[in-house]
């Protein structure tokens, strides 16, 4: 049987044995769906009964790597110890492969992830009515809407921003480029920036093509959008170590944690390999969109 079938018979097995919720069992299943997504991407041609302990750890580590909080993981981790329990429980596999499963142990503490509410409390502190707050306001939602490292905020030209089709052209690791969608939001005020606040913005000789700008009329650095971020955190009272990056991880979260696909993720956020092999997947721009227009807070 293919992974489908096995995931439909553990939803029933949780409503007619175990009677939990509906909302209960959606959540477990949409975790073994995760685990189902990386499986594919990672090139694993094994069902659900020969899966390794080993390819659970690589799949708990990669959602690790994505951002996701610990909470969220713990989360995940419970529902696949639950299926590989009811895989176990009919006598369709001899060992549980998630038995002594645990999260990934990592040397450095990932950077915290914001949650939605302290994302709008961060945008509404920006003061609107200066020309760098319009810039702050158009940068931040940018960030956050598409995923974008800061080398790649900064780098982003005008020409890249395409208004007509909802979508920026992106330069990444390797000088790779990568379509990304852009949600209604981040959409109006780079819109607001760029028509009405960055024309009025001097630019130096060599600078005229990029999106986002100093007073000077050069290039705004990563250094000062580290700065900025760190200055609306404290206005706020916010206690969270945060920086750019926090942005793109609470993109690759909340995108997740609403039910968007790992290889949608993994196209947006610019990712070449999902396990150490590479994988590169080109997916339509419609079906990116889609996935930011119903998974993503903003939009």
């Amino acid at each position: 049987m293919s992974w489908g079938n096995y995931i439909k018979q553990f939803g029933q097995y949780l409503k007619l044995e175990r009677s939990l919720s509906q909302n209960s069992i959606d959540a477990y299943v949409r975790d073994v769906e995760k685990l189902k997504q990386f499986m594919e991407l990672s090139g694993a041609k094994t069902n659900p009964l020969k899966t390794s302990s080993k390819e659970l750890q690589k799949f708990i580590h990669y959602i690790n790597e994505l951002g996701m909080s610990a909470h969220s993981q713990a989360r995940i981790l419970s529902g696949l110890k639950a299926f590989y329990k009811y895989l176990s429980y009919e006598d369709l596999i001899e060992n549980n492969p998630a038995a002594l499963l645990e999260g990934p142990k990592l040397g450095r503490k990932l950077p915290d992830t914001l949650e939605y509410t302290e994302i709008i409390n961060i945008f509404d502190a920006i003061d609107l009515s200066s020309p760098e707050g319009a810039r702050n306001r158009a940068m931040l939602e940018t960030l956050y809407s598409s995923g974008l490292r800061v080398s790649e905020l900064v780098e982003l030209r005008l020409a890249n921003i395409h208004f007509d089709v909802g979508f920026l052209r992106v330069v990444g690791k390797g000088n790779k480029e990568r379509l990304v969608p852009v949600g209604r939001d981040a959409m109006k005020y780079l819109n607001i920036y760029i028509e009405e606040v960055r024309v009025h913005f001097p630019k130096q000789k060599g600078f005229e093509n990029y999106a986002f700008l100093n007073r000077r009329g050069r290039k705004i650095s990563r250094v000062m959008v580290f700065l900025i971020i760190k200055g609306l955190a404290a206005k706020i009272g916010l206690r969270k170590s945060i920086s750019p990056h926090t942005f793109r991880h609470s993109f690759a979260t909340h995108l997740i944690e609403g039910g968007a696909d790992l290889r949608a993720v993994q196209e947006m956020l610019g990712h070449e390999s999902i396990t150490t092999t590479e994988i590169y997947t080109h997916l339509d721009r419609d079906y990116l969109r889609q996935v930011v227009q119903e998974f993503h807070p903003r939009s």
